[in-house]
């Protein structure tokens, strides 16, 4: 089992959407997910439809007072589990803050996890802050996974998700926490800028970035006010096509061969 973080400490860049989408996927190859969604807003939440649930976000479990067992939720997709957010989790941040464990504190929750290898891989969908949830999910992922807009200050962003992974690793809560992927969305083929900023990406971190690039898509906006994944929403559209080579490229990267033969949408 892999813990993965999706982070970004930007907003807009698509990271709610990877998560959810990325993990849809890969549950579409018969591998099972844990998708935690750590972000107070509920962003990931929603995209299944559960954004009217209280009181089965990691709250409890992250301040010792219930078991994280308790919290893992099916989804409509097989093999596809989510462990929902609320505004609680807002309040969880101040509490952990005043811990001496304020960085592990996580980590100590989803060790009962690693322990029995319930899923295949846990993607924590992180909010768009430098916060104790955020530094909380770098220190107890084994990997990043970062999306980055293809905007003109990409590598900007990256440059500071590089400062706080070190951060991380520094504090002792994790060394071994690295960048293992980069995914760039977002991306207009009818615009130079996008190439542009790709080729810049992959010149300075070439062997991080996907070659599988996320194309900007009204369907991939569209999707979540239906309580959907856009695989469910617009299957063969150009943003179910995108994720579904992002999973297969995914997996090659983690040695991880799909568990049921994929076919065409």
């Amino acid at each position: 089992m892999k813990i993965i973080a999706i982070a970004n400490q930007k907003g807009g860049v698509g990271k709610t959407t990877t998560a959810v989408n990325l993990g849809c996927a890969l549950a579409e190859r018969g591998h099972r997910i844990l998708l935690v969604d750590l972000d107070p807003q509920g962003n990931a939440t929603s995209s299944f439809g559960l954004q009217e649930l209280e009181g089965e976000s990691l709250y409890e479990p992250l301040l010792g007072e219930a078991s994280i067992v308790e919290k893992v939720l099916p989804t409509r997709l097989q093999g596809m589990f989510i462990i929902p957010a609320d505004l609680d989790l807002a309040g969880a941040e101040i509490e952990i803050a005043r811990g001496p464990d304020h960085l592990t504190r996580l980590a100590k929750t989803l060790q009962p996890f690693r322990e029995d290898n319930t899923f295949d891989f846990i993607l924590l969908d992180c909010p768009p802050s430098l916060g104790i949830l955020m530094t909380n999910a770098l220190a107890a992922a084994d990997e990043l996974l970062t999306p980055i807009q293809c905007e003109f200050f990409a590598l900007e962003g990256l440059v500071k998700i590089v400062r706080v992974v070190q951060q991380v690793r520094d504090s002792g809560a994790n060394d071994h926490i690295e960048i293992a992927g980069i995914v760039m969305t977002m991306f207009d083929s009818r615009t130079k800028l996008s190439g542009q900023v790709v080729a810049e990406v992959r010149e300075h971190f070439a062997e991080r970035l996907y070659e599988t690039v996320i194309p900007r898509s009204v369907r991939l906006s569209e999707a979540p006010s239906f309580g959907q994944s856009v695989l469910e929403y617009d299957p063969s559209g150009v943003g179910a096509r995108a994720y579904r080579a992002l999973a297969d490229e995914f997996l090659r990267r983690h040695n991880a061969a799909p568990a049921v033969a994929a076919t065409a949408p």
